[in-house]
């Protein structure tokens, strides 16, 4: 009987401001197993304050780059989260 996980490993990438406000380019959390896209964001603004915080509530999301726009999505063990704030340009 194969033993369940009981944490999640998740890669989250910067990208832009985000990285900035960051302060790093991407880290790894370590969260509890079936941990959804809004437990990480709540994990990411507890562990880099306001700054981050500010610029998460612009932002959208890509889980193993797929647009996710449910943060009620899990996010799967190995996986990456990537930090996408709105870009301007044309």
């Amino acid at each position: 009987m194969a033993e369940q996980a009981t944490s999640t490993r998740v890669t989250v990438r910067y990208f832009a401001g985000a990285r900035a406000a960051a302060g790093t380019p991407e880290e790894v959390l370590e969260l509890p197993a079936g941990s959804t896209v809004a437990q990480v964001l709540a994990e990411l603004e507890r562990r880099r304050g306001e700054k981050l915080s500010r610029v998460l509530a612009a932002c959208s999301f890509l889980v193993n780059g797929t647009a996710v726009r449910d943060r009620e999505a899990i996010v799967p063990d190995g996986g990456e989260l990537d930090v996408l704030p709105p870009f301007a340009g044309g």
